[in-house]
């Protein structure tokens, strides 16, 4: 496996967030930039999407954002930044994982999870080896850690799939964890 080079960021776009969850992309978007990693993101300029990709490009870092054709106008894409029009969800998701080595997942909504959950179940299927961290502010992926425990303690999934991603409280602590879970799968 090469060096890590790109981070994928999964993320809320909505703008009505409280504002904590803008910090923590911007922060994340800032370390990132002054780590040397480039940003892949969905390419919207709004919500966290727009906050950690704008704080990433302000630090002189690497961005490449990309958007469906459908979204163009919801989720206005960051024109500053390197970009790539798609025509499907299915099309984004899967240039976003080809062209990161890495996930970090903020908080966000049923789409950030789903984009989450994808990744988790294709390296539970073994179709890739790929680190994620979930950064959290104020506990917001407690309860998806419990259920992930739930489905452990079940037996659906076998307790060293839990090594697969990590639960961090700050960038440098979820971008730690990428770099040492990807030294470690290789």
């Amino acid at each position: 496996m090469a060096a890590m080079k790109s981070i994928c960021l999964y993320c809320g776009s909505s703008n009505e967030v409280d504002p904590k969850y803008i910090a923590l992309a911007k922060d994340l978007g800032k370390r990132l930039a002054e780590s040397g990693y480039r940003l892949v993101y969905g390419g919207g300029s709004v919500g966290l999407m727009g906050a950690s990709a704008n704080a990433a490009h302000e630090a002189g870092g690497d961005v490449l954002g990309i958007m469906p054709r459908f979204l163009l106008t919801k989720e206005r894409i960051f024109e500053q930044v390197e970009h790539r029009i798609v025509d499907t969800m299915h099309e984004r998701k899967q240039m976003m994982f080809d062209e990161s080595d890495a996930f970090i997942v903020l908080p966000g909504g049923i789409g950030t999870l789903e984009e989450a959950v994808e990744m988790l179940s294709w390296a539970r299927l073994g179709l890739h080896s790929k680190p994620m961290a979930f950064l959290d502010v104020d506990g917001f992926w407690s309860p998806f850690f419990e259920l992930m425990s739930h489905i452990v303690k079940d037996k659906f999934t076998p307790a060293e799939f839990l090594e697969q991603f990590a639960h961090t409280n700050t960038p440098d602590e979820a971008i730690e964890a990428l770099r040492v879970r990807h030294i470690d799968m290789k």
